[in-house]
């Protein structure tokens, strides 16, 4: 479950590359809040906790804007491609209640039958889940399967209050055997020999 962060949150009247570069200098990230019809407010936070908060998926941030609490959901990170430092963050506003979008990670568990392999074919999912408990990853056993049986999107136990936003039919998981290598009849000739 994504736990709620708190930050505060400032007002900013310069916008663009130069005034984004200044806030960066001085330890804060420019960012955006917008949703529900408002009209986008930007602003700027502390960079340090900012880039802690958004190392979970799906963060939900309690933030404080002018005095004023807001809930928002961390919708879009850009960063430097070289230096992975934050240059600007998209923060949607959510409400008690409200049901959103979001993509949560698919972790396999378990083994599958001696011998074969689980190929992981989608490492997430695409869920509408309750805002106030959005999934940190959703689980996959394949314990005890075997050659050629699949897991599917719509096979996936997903988390309470949650829906399928994927097709049913998507492929996620599938078991195989190892192909090539020695089967047991070279071995056989091999050691008849």
């Amino acid at each position: 479950m994504s736990e709620k962060n708190k930050l505060d949150a400032t007002a900013r009247e310069s916008f663009g590359k130069g005034a984004a570069r200044k806030l960066r200098a001085i330890g804060q990230t420019p960012a955006v809040v917008y949703g529900h019809g408002t009209e986008p407010v930007h602003v700027s936070v502390e960079t340090h906790p900012l880039s802690l908060i958004v190392r979970q998926a799906n963060a939900i941030i309690e933030l404080k804007i002018n005095g004023k609490d807001q809930t928002v959901l961390v919708k879009d990170v850009q960063k430097d491609p070289v230096r992975q430092i934050i240059e600007h963050i998209d923060l949607v506003i959510i409400e008690k209640g409200e049901t959103v979008d979001v993509e949560v990670a698919v972790h396999v568990v378990g083994e599958p039958f001696s011998g074969t392999n689980a190929l992981q074919e989608l490492k997430t999912i695409r869920l509408s889940a309750p805002a106030a408990s959005i999934p940190e990853f959703v689980e996959v056993s394949v314990e005890g399967l075997t050659d050629g049986e699949r897991v599917l999107a719509g096979d996936v136990t997903l988390p309470k209050g949650s829906t399928l936003l994927d097709a049913a039919d998507q492929l996620v998981v599938h078991v195989v055997a190892p192909r090539g290598g020695s089967s047991d009849e070279d071995e056989a000739a091999a050691a008849a020999e």
